[in-house]
């Protein structure tokens, strides 16, 4: 449940907030906001949260959890209004809306604070009512820069609400009577006050998690199950070698082959009437390679995720540990960006050779198993692809970036490594050819990495000794393990 209008009240009386400097913005989560505030000999934690039926204000004593990522809106105050003076902190009316008149040297900004559970905001404009940010940006509703937001205008109305009367809650009898009404939003909030609250965080995480959890597990089920298919691989050799050794008694047009394999068993091979015994047997040890191929990739398969299933276990593990409600509704919302203790980072794991340039990845696979390695786990449909023509060599790769097309200039760097790791290298000149890897499609039963290309583009290169001697400058190192 939010605060209502006469809660909000309240919380105001108590914090005495004109007066106060504010000293620092910390923006937790895209919706959870705090000021830090120093004035009078003391120091507060202004906490405001926007979080559908959590939004509140009030002061914390709890610490702050700062995103990994610093948020726009908080770099925004910290850039405008951080070291202003709050003048004035009044609700409009019984709105719901808070207006904080913050003045910094020369200049005066209103921050007003609007705690509805469907539409809550923080909106910092001028004193005419220009927009210069929002904590949630909406153009519908003028809420953008440059936009013009004035509640006291429309004194009395209610965000859509019907209105009713409304009290100052009671608390449960676990939250001290004597401590302020403050420290007792505060304390409710955090133990039992719905979205923000940890058993509700918790509940989530473990939904999150667990539903995670029970898909890899069944994952791993069929990779097991298409494991035990493929440890059977031995008698697809043998079944090649007793038909080469049958060869005499088999007639073309013979569907079955009945003889004793090499222990004496009986056994009954099957045989295509439309092929030669040498090449039934060919197409029964290409089996064979394909299998053996790709069990030890359906192993490695296994053991990543296998590895991934304890690490999210113990993620969900730390979650749960949590009791900082604020740190955790910031973890939740961060995702699982974080890599997993003691293992190395994403750049570190990765196959073969990786160059940044500016803002850009660029990714080079020196055989064919960093090849292979690379298109299975560590590209995407947009990603370019780059190999020299007529020459065995790297695959090589440029991460896209969002709404980016590929300079010329990385180009040129992609494709002077991709001639530099070929058997092209001495020719000092090539054609490449290079297309998206969606484009890509894998050779049946071809070897490991290799792959058709369609829509392809041809890039004429010429090695570039300043440009290869810059790229090494720029190559991600891996760390010891």
């Amino acid at each position: 449940m939010s605060l209502n209008w006469k809660e909000i009240n309240l919380v105001l009386e108590e914090l005495a907030l004109p007066g106060m400097q504010i000293q620092k913005a910390i923006q937790s989560a895209y919706d959870v906001l705090s000021l830090k505030l120093h004035g009078r000999g003391e120091s507060k934690t202004l906490l405001i949260a926007l979080t559908p039926g959590a939004c509140r204000l009030h002061e914390t004593k709890r610490s702050m959890p700062k995103n990994d990522k610093p948020l726009r809106f908080a770099e925004f105050l910290n850039s405008r209004i951080v070291n202003g003076w709050i003048d004035e902190a009044l609700q409009l009316g019984d709105n719901r809306i808070i207006a904080l008149g913050v003045r910094l040297g020369a200049e005066h900004f209103r921050l007003y604070i609007r705690l509805w559970s469907n539409a809550a905001n923080v909106v910092v404009c001028t004193d005419d009512g220009m927009v210069l940010d929002a904590m949630r940006r909406l153009p519908k509703k003028g809420e953008i820069s440059g936009g013009s937001y004035r509640p006291e205008d429309s004194l009395g109305e209610s965000g859509g609400e019907r209105r009713r009367e409304y009290e100052v809650r009671d608390f449960p009898a676990d939250i001290p009577a004597e401590i302020s009404f403050n420290e007792k939003i505060d304390t409710f909030y955090a133990e039992q006050g719905g979205a923000l609250s940890l058993e509700s965080l918790r509940e989530d995480a473990r939904r999150i998690f667990e539903g995670r959890l029970n898909r890899l597990e069944s994952s791993l089920e069929k990779l097991r199950a298409k494991e035990a298919d493929f440890a059977s691989a031995d008698r697809l050799r043998q079944w090649g070698d007793l038909i080469l050794a049958n060869m005499a008694s088999i007639k073309m047009g013979d569907e079955w082959l009945e003889t004793a394999d090499f222990s004496g068993e009986p056994v009954r091979i099957k045989l295509d009437p439309k092929k030669t015994p040498a090449a039934g047997a060919e197409g029964y040890y290409g089996q064979y390679r394909k299998a053996k191929s790709g069990l030890e990739d359906l192993r490695r398969e296994i053991a990543d995720g296998e590895a991934e299933l304890a690490r999210l276990g113990e993620r969900l593990e730390m979650l749960l540990a949590e009791t900082n409600p604020l740190k955790l509704h910031r973890l939740l919302q961060a995702g699982d960006k974080t890599p997993p203790p003691g293992k190395q980072s994403g750049d570190q794991k990765r196959p073969g050779l990786s160059f940044r340039r500016g803002d850009w990845l660029i990714m080079v696979g020196r055989d064919a198993a960093e090849n292979d390695a690379l298109l299975r786990r560590h590209v995407k449909g947009n990603d370019l692809w780059l190999h020299v023509r007529d020459f065995a060599g790297s695959y090589v790769f440029i991460k896209q970036r969002s709404g980016k097309s590929y300079p010329l200039e990385i180009l040129l760097d992609a494709g002077n490594l991709a001639l530099f790791y070929s058997k092209g290298r001495n020719n000092g000149e090539a054609d490449l050819f290079y297309t998206p890897v969606k484009y890509l499609r894998r050779a049946k039963n071809g070897p490991k990495g290799l792959v058709i290309p369609t829509q392809e583009k041809n890039l004429h290169i010429k090695t570039d000794d300043r440009r290869l001697r810059e790229l090494e400058g720029c190559r991600v190192e891996k760390l010891q393990a």
